[in-house]
């Protein structure tokens, strides 16, 4: 039995990406042949992923193909016609009104891309949400078969030491707030600029703001995001861009408080780093994130800036208070380990095998 995975991409730091080597990694400790097989793949990771093209000489009845939709593209047209079992995880696609303004190829891909999903109704053995808000948007689109499966995380990574360089950039004193992510319209860093704008204003003069995130074909929104901070006349706001898991984990380290304020999320991966790495959590009720954040962290129900800069202050400065959030987060982690996601994997690629 040979269990394979198809995506677009298989990219440096990116989730999904580093979602498919967990599973691969889980399938073959199982006794499964397991390979890769993607349109495109990051020269770092060279040797891991075979061109999707290339699939139909693996290709078999006997097989089970999963697919990572995440994005319309040639490769789902490919696993479309795969006579494989066919398993589906669905990791969310942005509305395409997020990009209208900044980027016209992104947006005709995801509007084009949740067309396609629906293409699978009825073509697919299981369709698997990497969140309860995705399953159910998979089942209001007509799916009958579907499931939820988080989405495997490397814990062990996060043992990994820090770049000492970055380490001595962002670990320098001041009160820090961070948000990791796609620089990207949904995510709403305007709101994270602003936050940040009345808590260094009112609270914490002696503070920074680190956005870590690619920002590549997003050029007109981060120069919106440049502007923006030039009219607040901010200062120590750090554009981290595309960077190694080592800097980020710098980034993590030097971090008080991790704030999202993102308006559309199908998972919230940087979520779940922050809860490793035990870094405080605000976060705003959007999608899956409160699913994400398992009961844990601090969930904001509005936007309220300067309410928002005053909780910031209060979880510095406030031990105790502190204290019992992390205690949340730590136990809300156990959700996501492997030892929790990889017998469900499993279990699922049983129930295809079986019928």
């Amino acid at each position: 039995m040979e269990v394979h995975q198809l995506a677009t991409s298989l990219t440096y730091g990116d989730a999904i990406s580093d979602e498919m080597l967990e599973i691969q990694t889980v399938l073959r400790a199982h006794g499964f042949k397991s390979e890769i097989f993607t349109r495109f793949c990051d020269p770092r990771l060279a040797g891991l992923a075979h061109d999707f093209r290339e699939y139909w000489r693996y290709s078999s009845k006997n097989n089970v193909a999963i697919f990572h939709f995440s994005i319309g593209s040639p490769v789902s047209r490919l696993f479309f016609r795969l006579p494989d079992k066919k398993i589906m995880i669905y990791h969310n696609i942005t509305p395409h009104e997020y990009f209208i303004d900044y980027h016209r190829i992104l947006a005709r891909e995801c509007y084009k891309g949740r067309l396609e999903i629906k293409l699978f109704i009825d073509k697919v053995d299981l369709v698997l949400g990497d969140s309860e808000f995705n399953r159910q948007e998979l089942e209001a689109l007509g799916y009958r078969r579907t499931g939820v499966l988080p989405i495997l995380i490397n814990f062990k990574k996060f043992e990994t030491p820090p770049d000492p360089i970055a380490k001595k950039i962002y670990d320098n004193g001041r009160r820090t707030i961070l948000f990791v992510g796609r620089l990207i319209p949904n995510k709403k860093y305007e709101d994270i600029i602003k936050v940040y704008a009345l808590y260094r204003r009112y609270f914490e003069p002696k503070s920074q703001l680190i956005l870590a995130g690619d920002h590549r074909g997003l050029e007109r929104y981060l120069a919106s995001l440049f502007d923006l901070i030039d009219r607040l006349k901010l200062q120590d706001v750090h554009f981290t861009g595309h960077i190694p898991f080592s800097e980020l984990r710098a980034c993590y380290e030097a971090a008080d408080v991790f704030l999202s304020l993102s308006e559309h999320e199908g998972f919230g991966v940087p979520l779940i780093e922050s809860f490793i790495q035990d870094v405080p959590v605000v976060a705003f009720k959007a999608g899956a994130v409160a699913e994400t954040m398992n009961g844990a962290g601090i969930l904001l129900q509005r936007k309220d800036f300067l309410s928002i800069a005053a909780l910031i202050d209060l979880i510095i400065k406030d031990e105790k208070f502190r204290d019992r959030i992390l205690e949340s987060q730590r136990k809300a982690l156990d959700k996501y380990r492997r030892e929790r996601i990889a017998p469900l994997l499993l279990n699922y690629i049983d129930q295809v095998i079986k019928g």
